[in-house]
């Protein structure tokens, strides 16, 4: 078997956590295949590797003194090393890397973090190191040339059995650092993944997996066992993220599962996001529930709509020409709502509704602000019918006034607009009905 295992930033923060991850990896064999991100913060109050780099470049740039600041980064990996007796030339290396510091693109100086922490964790675990920029290639679009990083990360499982690779950079053919966006480690471990036909990518984080609801609204909210890509991707989408998104094309395309895992915590059961979870009837009705505020709706009303071509698309290529992106378009007989984020329409939406008045000459155009979006998100909802009655007569009966309902295409997702005074009421209630009374009445765990 073949697991890729990502690490994240705060699994790498301190040598404490370096101890964790050796504990980990020395568990499992088929832990060959490690992936690194840079030094992550230790505290609360701590500064990431990545944003330290970031703002030595923003000094070279704006020709301040990073002198200090390069110390400070320094110290870290040092005190790491020392802790763990790693005997790798830590200050050494890192002292050639600072003296040349303007010499070196801004890209290539936010990678080191990336590059010495893989380099220490090598070491540590006994695995050789390699680096980033000599198999992940870049076509100079910015875009993974797939067919040479797959044939070059091939060669290297011949020549070295494994490894430890740092995350969110590679390289261009011609040698030219560049970086994946940031959170860009999910990507790389997704890559090699897809690259070994592994049978699971575990990304190791610091909680265990994707909960049904953000605990900052409800108390204690269910993990979530097992998910569908799908369904993370509606949840993702709304705001209740544990991995980078683009890092879930790579293995899907190849039907590798996805684990998320709890460094901290590694018994935890975790995360599993497949192509499909199959499950017996008496699965949880409801996966989980996200939301985000501050969106505004633009409703037009036209008489005899249904019969005329193009009155939506119209509408929506106003939006497009003020560079806005829609969120949702709600559908009547004779009327439509575009949906959009409130900090995208800010300086332009007075625009927009003139422009709809004059091109489209609708009979009546209204607009409603400070607009909530909660999506409920489960796979078995279409299975049973009545769900989405039953989930708006919760919300009636809790007194919360519902200004907009759509559902997804594939049936997975019901989303429901609320005013942002309402929503953190809203997804209590909807919790509460739909999930914890259902494990009540169960008396069963998260799936």
């Amino acid at each position: 078997m073949i697991k890729i295992a990502k690490f994240g930033g705060s699994s790498v923060a301190s040598a404490e956590q370096f101890k964790k991850v050796k504990k980990i990896v020395e568990a499992d064999p088929d832990r060959r295949f490690i992936v690194v991100s840079a030094a992550g913060k230790r505290f609360p109050d701590d500064n990431k590797i990545t944003d330290l780099l970031l703002l030595v470049n923003a000094h070279v740039q704006y020709h301040v003194d990073c002198t200090a600041l390069l110390a400070d980064i320094e110290q870290r990996f040092v005190d790491i090393a020392d802790e763990l007796g790693v005997e790798w030339p830590v200050a050494e290396k890192f002292e050639t890397f600072a003296s040349n510091i303007k010499k070196h693109s801004p890209e290539y100086v936010v990678s080191r973090g990336e590059w010495f922490t893989a380099h220490i964790m090598a070491e540590y675990l006994g695995i050789p190191f390699v680096d980033a920029a000599d198999v992940i290639v870049f076509h100079h679009d910015g875009t993974v040339d797939m067919e040479r990083t797959s044939a070059r990360i091939k060669e290297t499982v011949v020549r070295h059995g494994a490894f430890v690779l740092p995350g969110f950079y590679g390289a261009t053919v011609d040698g030219a650092i560049k970086l994946f966006q940031r959170g860009g480690g999910d990507i790389t471990g997704a890559i090699v993944a897809r690259c070994l036909d592994a049978n699971v990518y575990e990304n190791w984080t610091d909680v265990s997996g994707f909960l049904s609801a953000d605990p900052r609204i409800v108390e204690n909210p269910r993990s979530i066992r097992r998910i569908t890509f799908d369904e993370m991707r509606e949840l993702s989408y709304m705001g209740a993220s544990v991995l980078q998104e683009e890092a879930i094309f790579p293995v899907r395309e190849a039907n590798i599962p996805i684990q998320i895992k709890n460094t901290n915590r590694p018994d935890d059961p975790g995360t599993t996001i497949r192509e499909t979870a199959e499950g017996s009837e008496d699965e949880h009705l409801i996966t989980g529930i996200a939301g985000r505020k501050d969106f505004m709706a633009v409703h037009v009303k036209k008489a005899h709509m249904s019969n005329m071509v193009g009155v939506v698309s119209r509408a929506l290529s106003i939006f497009e020409r003020y560079g806005v992106s829609i969120e949702h378009i709600p559908t009547g007989v004779d009327s439509f709502g575009v949906v959009v984020s409130s900090a995208d329409v800010k300086d332009t939406i007075y625009s927009i509704v003139n422009d709809i008045r004059r091109e489209i000459k609708p009979d009546d155009i209204s607009m409603v602000d400070k607009l909530a979006l909660i999506s409920v998100v489960g796979r078995n909802m279409s299975k049973r019918s009545g769900t989405s009655g039953k989930i708006f007569g919760a919300l009636g009966d809790a007194g919360i006034n519902i200004r907009m309902i759509t559902q997804s295409s594939e049936e997975i997702s019901i989303i429901v607009g609320v005013d942002n005074a309402d929503f953190d009421r809203a997804i209590q209630v909807i919790y509460e009905r739909f999930v914890r009374n259902e494990m009540v009445s169960t008396g069963k765990e998260g799936k």
